[in-house]
């Protein structure tokens, strides 16, 4: 009962404040019931920038909610939880990119979105883990520097013929998920689809029946016949999944499927930083310019996903 008057007194603080509250699918089971909307990391910020709330509540971590605060410059960008960062995204500074860049002249960046508004600032254009392959592919040039994750580097360069390169950075969280883990988990679970995000290993990914972000996940398991998933990505995913898929089983391979860093927040948080309008993120105006520019330009890349 308690939690259930938490949930309301959050309802009537994000109307009072003309807010709206976003949530990645990788937050606490109670924060996505809440959130006006859930989703990837990009899209949250994309729906946030179109709504009319003057307020954006961003449930996920840093450079999610500077995503917000760059496209969204007028409106204000709170993040219930300071503490929350992307141990990929701080796998590279600034600094790092500038260096590779001169080692590199004339050498097009790729910046996943999981990177800093300082580090898009310095690349030439982003991508997603869903679009990834078709913006190298945009790409003019032959050879092209990705960053910051090797795993989803690699499995670009299986899908393009452009000669890439990348920074040996990574998710520590899908990075965990081993063979082993999803071997067991075909055995224990005959006929399962095993469906992983490609932040995971290449030697995992080579297992996968079907490769995808976290939005394609939600698709692919509403469209498949199946009816039993191995789900290698962060345990976040399962609420959604299975609350779409009521008749359906998804099964998480690995206990270690989880990110600390996106289970930070809370409703107490929420409810905290609504109250008191604190955490607000802000992105300087010349590095928000900049990194908006390679936003926009993955954004003119053709899509059919």
């Amino acid at each position: 009962m308690e939690k259930e008057e938490l949930k309301k007194r959050v309802r009537a603080l994000l109307k009072e404040r003309n807010a709206i509250m976003i949530a990645h699918n990788y937050q606490r089971d109670e924060v996505q019931a809440v959130a006006d909307i859930t989703g990837d990391s990009l899209a949250l910020s994309q729906a946030a920038a179109e709504s009319p709330a003057r307020v954006i509540v961003f449930c996920g971590v840093h450079f999610m909610a500077e995503s917000a605060a760059i496209l969204s410059p007028d409106k204000t960008v709170i993040m219930p939880r300071m503490d929350a960062g992307c141990p990929m995204a701080d796998m590279i500074t600034p600094e790092d990119l500038a260096r590779e860049k001169e080692n590199r002249p004339g050498v097009p960046v790729v910046a996943y979105v999981n990177t800093s508004a300082a580090v898009k600032a310095l690349s030439d254009i982003c991508c997603t883990s869903a679009n990834a392959v078709k913006v190298v592919d945009s790409l003019a040039e032959e050879r092209v520097y990705m960053i910051p994750d090797r795993n989803l580097s690699h499995y670009v360069s299986l899908r393009t013929k452009k000669k890439l390169e990348w920074w040996d950075g990574y998710c520590p969280t899908h990075e965990r998920l081993t063979v082993k883990d999803v071997l067991k988990a075909k055995e224990e679970n005959p006929g399962a689809l095993f469906v992983c995000h490609p932040e995971c290993n290449p030697e995992v990914v080579k297992l996968a029946d079907h490769v995808c972000s976290t939005s394609g996940m939600y698709r692919f398991a509403k469209t498949s016949d199946a009816k039993t998933f191995i789900i290698g990505t962060e345990m976040g995913i399962l609420y959604k999944l299975r609350t779409e898929n009521p008749d359906k089983k998804f099964i998480l391979p690995s206990r270690a499927l989880i990110c600390p860093n996106m289970k930070l927040t809370t409703l107490e948080d929420v409810e905290e930083s609504l109250i008191e309008m604190k955490n607000v993120v802000t992105v300087p105006e010349d590095v928000r310019e900049k990194a908006k520019a390679t936003l926009d330009r993955m954004m003119r890349v053709p899509r059919d996903f």
